[in-house]
């Protein structure tokens, strides 16, 4: 293996690691690998074992989250990617929100904020006489700080919003992204034009007692419950928001980060994330052996890492949450020959890389005299680290063979032909193009879309991040009659869930990913072109 930049397949993965992760632009990704280990591990790990995780991230077997790559080395070392918050009634927690978030977005994290404790608009303020503003306003300000704040200097602000289902403003809170066709006109005409909330994720909050209610019909919150379920499905089926956060065992866990794969119940509790790619290990011990390794990383990981606030280190010191994820788990299968389905073998490989993490977790935890993390594997959705990783990321099937990328660079936007590094590889193997391209097929499946996060959560002791595919709002497969039968499968399997977000496609004007044949992509793959914005009408403005 030649292990410069080229250990790239696929030009849009050697643009996003020299755009975004390279040190100034000139470490080759062998470099990187060697910059993160050496900063996180030198002064705990003998050379051996520093020498095995550095292979790891080298072969892109084990590659830590965006901040490690970007921050680790630096003078200001935030490895963390996000922090996770509970607003909190009052003046002054209100203050305290403000600050929170200029901290943590300023020094690269993304941030998640559970809202159900703040009072609801219009009740009375007792010692000013005043009325409250509610949940919404506070949510809407947030939101106006990530928008000024170039998260670490370097990105856009990633925020989730969340609000339980029994708090009086939730329906408020459903409608709050239906932007109007005026809204949506002007966003087409001018990428740059500010929606409300558009930089925040949103979801409804859900809990045990909303399943009794939901099912109980003489319960009191009965009506309100299917109520709000019935309306939750339809804004996500149509627009994509509200997402379903649910927290069935402990309704206090409510805390999620911006893509919802980490829970707390802790305010400025902190995420701490890498993934193992499963569609490069060779064997299920080989798998074993790397998730150890890459648990010790994590545990090492929360020690060096730089905090924004004196808080974020003691909840983050106590709790020392770790988020080991997966990725590459749709090629991996399809190397095998296999369906879109959690198979037996499969199942073997989650459980020893759960064993093997909480093992792991547990003795290298106590050896270093920090506390053995609350939470040990998350599921992230990998967005550009998936690219850098050139496989189907997290527990995602192949959306597509080929797409065009879209993305902002120096305020104007770009888009690029991208050929799936999976499909690359598989194609190499003798798996024809006909075959790949079937595959397609399981990104719109909703039933087995539903059914593979359910059967990988029980191997996950915290989230999933998985955004599931729909159809184009309004089309024969995706409308008001077919809510009914999307919804009944979700509270099927919810249960077994911590979450849920689907996507139909257009649902956003300017969405990052359209699929293209592979033909196409083929021809002007490596050339990046710059987008004429102008006004459209199919939702996917100038691409």
């Amino acid at each position: 293996m030649a292990h410069d930049q080229d250990v790239f397949s696929t030009p849009i993965a050697r643009d996003i690691f020299l755009q975004k992760y390279s040190m100034n632009g000139q470490e080759k990704w062998e470099d990187t690998a060697r910059r993160v280990v050496d900063a996180v591990c030198a002064h705990h790990l003998n050379n051996e074992l520093r020498r095995e995780i550095f292979e790891l991230i080298r072969d892109r077997k084990f590659i830590p989250a965006g901040r490690y790559l970007y921050a680790a080395g630096r003078d200001f070392h935030q490895t963390s990617n996000c922090f996770l918050f509970r607003a909190d009634d009052s003046r002054e927690g209100w203050a305290d929100a403000g600050y929170k978030s200029y901290m943590a977005l300023m020094t690269g994290g993304g941030i998640g904020f559970d809202y159900s404790d703040v009072r609801p608009y219009g009740e009375v303020v007792k010692r000013t006489g005043g009325l409250a503003t509610g949940p919404i306003s506070l949510m809407k300000t947030i939101n106006e700080i990530g928008r000024e704040v170039m998260q670490g200097g370097s990105r856009r602000s990633a925020i989730w919003a969340g609000l339980s289902w029994t708090h009086k403003d939730v329906f408020d809170f459903l409608q709050l992204k239906n932007w109007s066709p005026e809204l949506r006109a002007m966003k087409e005409r001018d990428i740059n034009f500010a929606l409300p909330m558009e930089l925040t994720n949103i979801s409804v909050i859900y809990d045990a007692d909303f399943f009794a209610a939901f099912e109980t019909t003489d319960h009191p919150l009965h009506d309100r419950a299917r109520q709000i379920w019935a309306q939750n499905s339809t804004q996500a089926f149509k627009t994509a928001e509200p997402g379903f956060s649910i927290n069935f065992e402990n309704a206090r866990e409510s805390l999620h980060n911006a893509c919802c794969e980490v829970v707390s119940e802790d305010d400025s509790d902190r995420c701490n994330l890498g993934t193992l790619w499963m569609n490069r290990f060779s064997s299920v011990h080989e798998f074993a052996r790397a998730t150890q390794l890459a648990t010790v990383f994590l545990i090492l990981g929360g020690i060096y890492s730089h905090t924004p606030t004196e808080k974020i280190a003691e909840v983050g010191s106590r709790n020392n949450r770790i988020g080991l994820g997966l990725g590459g788990m749709h090629e991996w299968l399809m190397q095998r020959g296999q369906d879109y389905v959690v198979t037996q073998e499969m199942s073997e490989w989650l459980q020893a890389w759960a064993e093997a993490n909480d093992d792991s977790a547990y003795r290298w935890a106590t050896f270093f005299g920090v506390n053995v993390p609350k939470g040990k594997r998350a599921i992230a959705p990998n967005g550009t680290i998936g690219l850098v990783a050139e496989t189907t990321t997290g527990i995602e099937p192949l959306f597509c063979a080929a797409y065009k990328r879209r993305y902002m660079k120096d305020k104007q936007w770009h888009y690029q032909y991208v050929i799936d590094g999976s499909v690359k590889r598989l194609m190499d193997r003798g798996v024809s193009l006909e075959l790949i391209e079937r595959n397609d097929a399981y990104a719109l499946d909703f039933e087995q879309r539903v059914k593979f996060q359910y059967d990988v959560q029980k191997y996950v002791d915290m989230a999933i991040s998985s955004t599931c595919n729909m159809h184009r709002w309004g089309t024969e497969l995706n409308n008001y009659t077919t809510v009914d039968k999307y919804a009944d499968i979700l509270y099927k399997y919810a249960r077994g869930l911590r979450g849920f977000t689907c996507y139909p496609d257009g649902a956003r004007g300017g969405q990052p990913i359209t699929k293209v044949s592979v033909k196409e992509a083929m021809s002007k793959e490596g050339h990046v072109f710059v987008e004429e914005v102008r006004s459209c009408t199919n939702g996917v403005c100038g691409v």
